[in-house]
């Protein structure tokens, strides 16, 4: 197991896993529709954006942190 010290990393690997998944097939999906070789094509670009969301996520976050901060009350 990973130390608990290393979870807000693990967060954010596993969101920009994630998110990047998600968003990736849609985008696909609406630019390509149902083709042939969809699947290759949506892990390329998935590895793409993985690639670009994981230290975007990790640079973020302590904006989108305060942020959140910013606008929630007690």
């Amino acid at each position: 197991m990973i130390a608990k010290k290393y979870a807000p990393l693990v967060f954010s690997f596993f969101m920009a896993l994630l998110m990047s998944g998600i968003m990736s097939l849609v985008i696909s999906l609406f630019n390509l529709g149902l083709v042939d070789g969809l699947v290759l094509r949506w892990l390329q670009a998935w590895l793409f954006a993985f690639s670009v969301a994981l230290p975007a996520i990790i640079l973020v976050t302590p904006l989108v942190r305060r942020l959140a901060a910013a606008v929630v009350r007690d």
